[in-house]
């Protein structure tokens, strides 16, 4: 059993409930963390993060019973390394789209003679700077691999994707699959639905883990309900347009003339 919670919970098909991080704070990653959340995700691939933002987060974090997930920007081995360093345990690699680019990422995250990463452990937050005795002879346990599979090409390729030893989860990208589909910024639309439900019911079929991004409670537990294990409920910089807009909005309506 890895120590990896997060992970365990994904094995054992236990429902995670999370919550997408844009913001690139530790201040307000840490309001969230203490939100009753079962996962946050760094969001480093469309907002302003770099290693030092994302550590910070991390640190930010730590104190809770909460579990951080990081999005890299791309599937670019050297920012793999560096936030693996920093003790980043669960990856989500966005953009994946063959069986081959899956086992390249495996091989990107794991130590010889299983894979490539260079060893600079003492160097690094992740092995508490070479204080972990059993820290090579873990990793492999702790590591936790999520692709995000976003294009039609991906769908295509979803079973093959899936069984690459190492990958231990997917979550499916809706907006990204909407504009492969020819359908950009209308995730509501009629194919990208069933492309997205057919997706579930194959990963589900093939052993595998599915998750989503979306925003509500009622799409939340929607796709839990079509078989999604981990499921992002919501984005903070969303949550805080929407309760601004409405509140400056209601304030104002109700001003006199």
């Amino acid at each position: 059993m890895s120590n990896n919670a997060f992970k365990n919970a994904l094995r054992a098909g236990k429902k995670q409930i999370g919550l997408w991080l844009s913001l690139p704070e530790p201040y307000t990653a840490e309001v969230c963390a203490a939100s009753n959340f079962d996962w946050l995700l760094i969001d480093a691939e469309h907002a302003p993060h770099d290693v030092r933002s994302i550590l910070a987060q991390l640190q930010a974090i730590a104190p809770y019973p909460v579990h951080a997930v990081v999005r890299v920007p791309s599937d670019d081995p050297v920012f793999l390394k560096l936030v693996l360093d920093i003790g980043v345990t669960s990856l989500l690699v966005p953009m994946v789209s063959t069986a081959q680019q899956a086992r390249t990422l495996v091989e990107a995250v794991h130590y010889p003679p299983n894979g490539r990463r260079g060893i600079g452990h003492v160097l690094a937050r992740a092995s508490r700077w070479g204080r972990k005795g059993n820290y090579f002879r873990d990793w492999a346990q702790e590591c936790c691999m999520l692709v995000q599979l976003e294009s039609v090409e991906a769908l295509a390729n979803l079973e093959e994707i899936v069984a690459v030893d190492g990958i231990d989860g997917v979550l499916m990208g809706p907006a990204d699959l909407a504009a492969s589909l020819g359908h950009p910024g209308d995730l509501a639309h009629p194919n990208v639905q069933a492309a997205m439900d057919d997706a579930i019911r194959r990963l589900v079929a093939a052993g595998s883990v599915a998750g989503v991004l979306c925003v509500g409670e009622d799409p939340a537990v929607a796709y839990f309900d079509k078989g999604c294990t981990f499921v992002a409920a919501g984005v903070d910089v969303l949550l805080l347009t929407q309760a601004a807009d409405a509140l400056a909005r209601g304030v104002r309506n109700r001003l006199r003339p």
